[in-house]
């Protein structure tokens, strides 16, 4: 498991291409009580993009499983229902695939 920072979780870290992977949210839109979370991802550079909800831990964070589809890397940053982005400074996230 990777540990961005205490924001995000990727399970496995690299990516294995077709891979089931999980990803965890506990940014600013988790501690600001967001109702639901969404992650908005793609692959290698923001290709075939798609958006699904995140399911509420015990804990607060939230968390999904997505498939590798992509070459060499998932891109990735987080919604909540009032429609503010977690886009980690502009930055947005990613996770190589191999």
């Amino acid at each position: 498991m990777f540990l961005h920072d205490d924001r995000i979780f990727v399970d496995p870290v690299p990516a294995s291409k077709g891979s089931t992977v999980k990803i965890g949210y506990n940014g600013l839109l988790a501690k600001s009580g967001a109702d639901a979370v969404w992650i908005h991802y793609g692959f290698d550079g923001w290709n075939s993009t798609a958006t699904v909800p995140m399911y509420r831990q015990a804990d607060g964070s939230f968390v999904t499983h997505i498939t590798a589809q992509g070459n060499k890397e998932i891109n990735f940053c987080f919604k909540d229902s009032a429609d503010h982005w977690d886009n980690n400074s502009g930055w947005n996230w990613m996770c190589p695939i191999k």
